[in-house]
């Protein structure tokens, strides 16, 4: 199975274009205003216009208002919505999108029981906890506290960059890793020649998998 790959946090036209022509499968906007990355509808607008056929695009909210996100999704075209907060099973169904939630892993945090709670979602993401941000703090957490088996397909994220993706494709095969901060030259600005060589690694994490 190959690796996909969402790089997040875009808020620049031209580098989520560039993230697509050079193989990401999906590029992420955040609309949480505390974030550095933040962008709002028109410039969300400007980055959707921009991308290529085939690249699906992730809203990111963090406890975000009913109201704000349909706001958004009456305007920006979003393919997949990713929670990042507390959102409740029953928030996430509201919008008749797929959704990913997000988990913010610590010790005693309970995977497998969390891919049941959210067991319509599209996908479980797990980040590292940090006390004081919702996720792109650039942290790696423990992998070995993902269970071997889960109901969900797991899009790892936390801390990842070219030097380590493919050690995480190879270790957790995952359905997905998720970067932001590891292929930056600046927050909310992408380094493409960090984002080909991330791609790269992640597929060789590919080859070697099925190689083995």
């Amino acid at each position: 199975m190959r690796t996909r790959v969402k790089i997040c946090g875009f808020t620049r036209a031209e580098d989520a274009r560039q993230a697509a022509l050079l193989g990401a499968d999906a590029v992420g906007l955040v609309f949480y205003p505390p974030s550095p990355r933040n962008v709002d509808i028109d410039r969300a607008l400007r980055i959707t216009d921009a991308l290529p056929a085939f690249t699906t695009t992730v809203a990111l909210f963090v406890d975000e208002k009913e109201a704000r996100i349909r706001e958004i999704l009456q305007h920006v075209p979003i393919d997949c919505l990713q929670f990042h907060g507390d959102e409740a099973p029953e928030d996430c169904r509201l919008y008749r999108k797929p959704y990913i939630k997000a988990v913010r892993v610590k010790p005693g945090t309970d995977i497998a029981e969390l891919a049941r709670q959210y067991h319509d979602a599209a996908g479980l993401l797990l980040d590292a906890w940090h006390p004081d941000a919702k996720g792109g703090t650039g942290s790696l957490f423990d992998w070995n506290m993902i269970p071997e088996q889960c109901g969900l397909p797991i899009i790892l994220a936390g801390g990842l960059n070219p030097e380590n993706a493919c050690d995480a494709v190879r270790t957790v095969k995952p359905y997905a890793l998720d970067v932001s901060s590891g292929v930056e030259a600046a927050k909310g600005v992408k380094d493409a020649v960090r984002m080909a060589a991330f791609l790269t690694e992640v597929n060789k994490g590919d080859t070697i998998n099925y190689d083995k």
